[in-house]
């Protein structure tokens, strides 16, 4: 078993009765041996076609070679006025942050912004629900990440009770005609959904409660999150049949294994734009095993 050290500044609960693949598991994120059963599944869960982590020397050489690629793309963007923005979501600890990180780490910031938002002011609650989000595309030039955007109406709003029936429906129905117009206004828009299972999601759950470094990561939503994940898989299969679309697709990444997600990441945005220099050798083919696009790529193996 996996043991971590205790840290005291983080959020309790009792243990948990989970249902995983028929069989009933208790789950005491307060105990600090991770189960056996976390973690001998946690990288083939959900039908993770690896059963082994990229090996880092491979992870780090051929890192290295696309951010190169990348500072090429956004010297591009900048001679051109291109735009790219790129949303990252998926469930609590799927690897958005690690992801948008290594995608950002050494482009100019000046013209490379993340946007992770809070929760919405007053003020913001009386807004139209896009408008917060739209002050933050981009301009001439600019390569913009988000942390969590306005599919959070389509996920942990309706899950966790924070907005009405009818205003997930109304979001459901009024953001492909939104997205339509991200399309149509020339921006480069890629919508990154990174998909992992459930042994996994609890490994990383458990690594942030004892984590002196992680700890802040770890809330009571994750907490509450972890005996909803079929409300989860629910809520996230409607969303891809209502705005997966030709013009705005949802890019499905399998990533248990972080490192294999981050490289197919930066290689399906590299692969998508032409700019100058691109070298597509360097940049390598998709592996078709873990990347793909909508609902059908996932098979509903979670």
């Amino acid at each position: 078993m996996k043991k971590a050290k205790e840290n005291s500044a983080t959020p309790t609960s009792g243990p948990l009765k989970i249902r995983i693949d028929g069989k009933e598991r208790e789950f005491d994120i307060e105990n600090p041996v991770l189960p056996d059963w976390v973690e001998d599944n946690k990288l083939t869960a959900g039908g993770y076609p690896y059963d082994k982590k990229m090996k880092s020397d491979e992870y780090d050489g051929t890192l290295e070679k696309l951010q190169i690629e990348l500072v090429k793309a956004q010297a591009w963007l900048q001679s051109t006025g291109k735009r790219v923005m790129a949303l990252f979501e998926g469930r609590d600890a799927a690897g958005k942050g690690g992801t948008i990180f290594v995608v950002r780490q050494y482009l100019n910031p000046r013209t490379a912004r993340n946007v992770a938002l809070t929760k919405p002011t007053p003020t913001e609650l009386g807004q139209w629900y896009y408008q917060r989000y739209v002050d933050h595309f981009p301009t001439s030039g600019e390569f913009v990440t988000f942390d969590r955007s306005w599919y959070n109406r389509a996920g942990v709003e309706p899950v966790m009770g924070f907005c009405t029936p009818q205003q997930h429906e109304q979001f459901l129905d009024e953001t492909p005609h939104f997205e339509r117009m991200i399309s149509n206004e020339g921006i480069h828009f890629f919508k990154f959904w990174l998909n992992i299972g459930r042994e996994t999601q609890l490994e990383r759950f458990h690594d942030r409660r004892y984590s002196p470094l992680k700890s802040w990561k770890f809330s009571p939503i994750d907490v509450a999150g972890i005996t909803k994940w079929d409300d989860y898989t629910k809520v996230r299969d409607t969303m891809f049949e209502h705005t997966h679309k030709e013009f705005a697709p949802w890019i499905i990444v399998r990533a248990n294994d972080k490192r294999r997600a981050r490289l197919a990441v930066m290689r399906r945005i590299l692969l998508s734009l032409p700019y100058e220099g691109r070298d597509l050798d360097v940049i390598g083919k998709e592996d078709k095993k873990i990347i793909g696009e909508g609902l059908s790529f996932l098979g509903k193996q979670d």
